[in-house]
């Protein structure tokens, strides 16, 4: 089953569990990993099943960006605050180079994450 990465920094958690729920169908046909709060929020909502690594701040970011590296992550879905600083970008922007690397699909705003679980549907990533 492939898996999917769920991040969202604070400022768009709220938009992440929309989205969740939306699409609550597809995300049960995938493995799920999200960071920390992230994680735990979307559980709550959707009665999901997803693996928790650390808080974004605390490494989780990084901790994702090595499941990308190794080809255990197929998809990142990584909702970013484009107008709040983050003390932990170095690790932000080293998940994103990651997935641009190894050629995974990450998407950072609603518009992207739409395009990827639509093609998450239609075919093993």
């Amino acid at each position: 089953m492939p898996t999917l990465a769920l991040i969202a920094h604070d400022g768009k958690k709220d938009a992440i569990i929309a989205f969740c729920r939306k699409h609550a169908k597809a995300l049960k046909k995938l493995t799920l990993i999200g960071t920390g709060t992230t994680g735990s929020r979307i559980a709550e909502a959707t009665g999901a099943k997803i693996e928790r690594v650390l808080s974004g701040p605390l490494g989780g970011d990084a901790q994702i960006a090595a499941r990308v590296a190794v080809g255990q992550v197929q998809a990142v879905i990584f909702l970013t605050d484009p107008l709040s600083a983050h003390p932990h970008d170095p690790d932000i922007q080293g998940l994103m180079r990651v997935c641009n690397v190894h050629n995974v699909p990450l998407a950072t705003n609603i518009a992207t994450a739409e395009m990827v679980i639509a093609g998450m549907g239609k075919s093993r990533v």
